[in-house]
């Protein structure tokens, strides 16, 4: 019986040492591990100011357009799609107001998980301090993605729903992330496969970004990245549309005064 278990013993270690290191990976190596693959913690802290382009098409509809996004270090974001024949929809957050206008809503103000969402998203540099913006994150095993197999991590915001990110356990590159969004029917999940991940000043970000909602899908493809370039003054600023809406919002503030 020794004797038997002996000779098995290093085939026995070899497949228990390769079970407890799978076992052993903590979430947060993986996010950590993120950072370190698409360029380092120091690349990110470079970038202060970041204008993409690129285009959107909603192909369950047929409609597409050019896309440019402005971000600024540390919580600024303006989007603003035009939309060929139809006009332009816009987006952005100022790290206090997360709002839209589009031809088909209107300009609204966010509020709720979607705002939380919005706010954690846009900002910059989220990858590097995302223990900032999370409070938990649990390694919920291994799925695969496109046939290879990923890292499933949950992670649960300060504020708003759980998101779950997946992992590719070769690159360690982000390949999907599944997460809450509001739309005109209400809440539902958004599943974003994330592709095409290309060096941009020393920082490897994915340039195809393919998200599905129910019945809606979109594609985005970014041409260009350019970090810390001049950001055209007021681009940050409320929309008058959206300043109006604060103040519609705003309680009456007449009261009768104290004697």
């Amino acid at each position: 019986m020794i004797s038997r278990f002996r000779i098995a013993t290093p085939a026995l270690l070899l497949l228990a040492s390769a079970a407890f290191a799978a076992a052993d990976i903590k979430p947060e190596a993986i996010l950590d591990k993120y950072v370190e693959v698409t360029g380092g913690r120091a690349a990110y802290e470079k970038v202060q100011t970041e204008i993409s382009t690129g285009t959107l098409e909603i192909t369950s509809m047929g409609l597409s357009g050019t896309l440019t996004t402005y971000r600024a270090a540390p919580d600024k974001s303006y989007t603003v799609i035009d939309f060929t024949g139809m006009g332009k929809a816009e987006q952005g957050s100022n790290g206090e107001v997360a709002w839209s206008n589009n031809p088909g809503e209107g300009p609204r103000i966010k509020q709720g998980d979607e705002r939380a969402t919005t706010l954690r998203t846009d900002a910059m540099h989220t990858e590097i301090h995302w223990r900032d913006f999370y409070k938990k994150a649990e390694l919920a095993g291994s799925e695969d993605v496109g046939g290879k197999p990923c890292y499933k991590v949950v992670l649960t915001p300060n504020e708003g729903s759980t998101e779950t990110r997946y992992y590719d356990k070769s690159s360690n590159l982000l390949v999907k992330v599944v997460l809450p969004v509001n739309t005109p029917d209400g809440a539902t999940t958004a599943e974003v496969a994330l592709s095409d991940y290309r060096d941009e000043g020393g920082i490897l970000a994915p340039h195809t970004i393919a998200q599905k909602l129910p019945n809606i899908e979109i594609l985005v493809k970014i041409d260009s990245v350019k970090h810390n370039v001049e950001i055209p003054a007021g681009r940050f600023d409320l929309p008058a549309e959206i300043k109006a809406l604060m103040t519609d919002k705003k309680p009456d503030e007449k009261k009768t005064e104290k004697k």
